[in-house]
């Protein structure tokens, strides 16, 4: 009897002291050659400069500035001067990747002292793991994953999701989001206006508990381009309060805040660009003419059309509506950040509920979760992803860690000296 008790003492003690879960995070299934524009939640490990950061993603440094609506006017602006701990939203091209949706061109070169772990956890701010470095550079990491060689050429997988652009049939991109220790699931759901049922559809959750570490794909609102297929930005799509820089950086196209209509007109940046004028009319990209008659408002607009064999095209609308448009409302421009606030460190924060402000109004969940679930399948009419994690493989992880640290100690006590 003494050595059964002794069996469940040391389950119970161990599991207070290995009592772990590895992180979870959204895996979207994919086929063929899918490919769509996302975007990586990054927080700064240290100052880097923005053609820095920009090199660490395999991204355009005028893409990344545009994507966060940082000013790109300022001079020398690519060498411009990080903060260490700055949130950023990065952009990269999610792909197929041995049927899951990952980052394919991400690649980054070791320097002396660097560790899969120092990479994935510092470098990359968690959003990949060192053992999913190494399972994707086999031939690049020998035995030993703590001794690389400097100048290693090693693929960074990065996790990523598509979901059709689209969330509940509108248009968006999705982030992947590193979840922080402050964050709760309803204070992401406010930060990036969309709901707490939608973000646990979209990431397979059967609750809205979520731990750090956790990589959540978030939907943002966007404006969605219908260009050709032959045109070299098809698809292009633009995330709500962002800019983007396309045709070989002649034109800028924004997403104004609260607005699904994508604006183009020419970037403050063209140079040698081919002709942005429509034909047969003198308006050029972007340029809106309104005049208001008995029966409306006639709208004529020169919009962009894609950017075809290093020609821009134009196209010339004309239109009779109720009213006339205001004026074009564009995301607000910040200066490129040289410290760190409240709002930009760690975002997004704890829902106001929790931190002390008024609670949150608007749509809430309806989806009521049992106390203590685990990860689940995604409720009805989410995307086809799937939550990866390993919850269901610690039978003590539903047990109450609480419960278990009073038994330990109890059945400490209880023992004879």
């Amino acid at each position: 009897m003494h050595h059964f008790f002794f069996t469940i003492f040391l389950l119970l003690s161990s599991s207070c002291f290995i009592y772990q879960t590895t992180s979870k995070s959204t895996i979207e299934p994919c086929s063929n050659s899918d490919t769509c524009s996302s975007l990586v939640g990054y927080t700064l490990y240290t100052d880097l400069k923005v053609s820095e950061v920009a090199s660490l993603f395999q991204t355009d440094p005028i893409s990344l500035l545009t994507t966060n609506a940082i000013d790109i006017s300022y001079p020398d602006v690519e060498n411009h001067i990080l903060p260490a701990k700055l949130f950023l939203k990065v952009p990269v091209t999610c792909s197929c990747v041995d049927g899951i949706f990952k980052s394919a061109f991400v690649h980054y070169k070791t320097r002396p002292s660097d560790t899969l772990s120092l990479i994935a956890d510092t470098v990359y701010g968690a959003l990949v793991s060192a053992d999913q470095i190494k399972e994707g550079n086999p031939s690049a990491v020998g035995s030993d994953p703590s001794v690389l060689n400097v100048g290693t050429n090693l693929w960074i997988p990065l996790p990523c999701t598509c979901f059709n652009g689209t969330d509940n049939n509108l248009p968006a991109i999705y982030m992947s989001y590193v979840v922080r220790p402050v964050d709760t699931l309803a204070g992401i759901a406010a930060t990036y206006s969309t709901t707490l049922t939608d973000l646990m559809n979209v990431n397979a959750l059967g609750s809205p508990a979520i731990k750090e570490g956790d990589i959540l794909a978030i939907p943002l609102s966007a404006c969605a381009s219908s260009f050709p297929r032959f045109a070299s930005d098809y698809a292009l799509s633009v995330a709500n309060g962002s800019y983007a820089i396309t045709a070989s950086h002649c034109v800028q196209c924004s997403c104004g805040p609260g607005s699904r209509n994508l604006y183009c007109m020419p970037a403050s940046l063209a140079v040698s660009c081919s002709s942005m004028q429509c034909k047969n009319s003198n308006l050029m990209l972007g340029n809106v003419t309104v005049q208001q008659t008995g029966g409306g408002c006639n709208v004529t607009s020169c919009n962009y059309g894609g950017f075809v064999n290093g020609t821009i095209i134009t196209t010339l609308s004309s239109s009779l509506q109720p009213r006339c448009p205001g004026p074009q409302q564009f995301p607000s421009l910040v200066v490129p950040p040289t410290s760190v606030g409240p709002d930009s460190m760690f975002a997004p924060a704890p829902s106001p509920s929790e931190s002390g402000g008024a609670p949150m109004d608007g749509p809430h969940s309806s989806v009521v979760p049992a106390s203590g679930s685990v990860i689940a399948f995604p409720p009805s009419g989410g995307p086809s992803g799937s939550a990866s994690s390993a919850w269901s493989l610690n039978p003590l992880a539903s047990f109450p860690i609480a419960i278990l640290l009073y038994l330990c100690v109890k059945y400490a006590i209880s023992l004879p000296l």
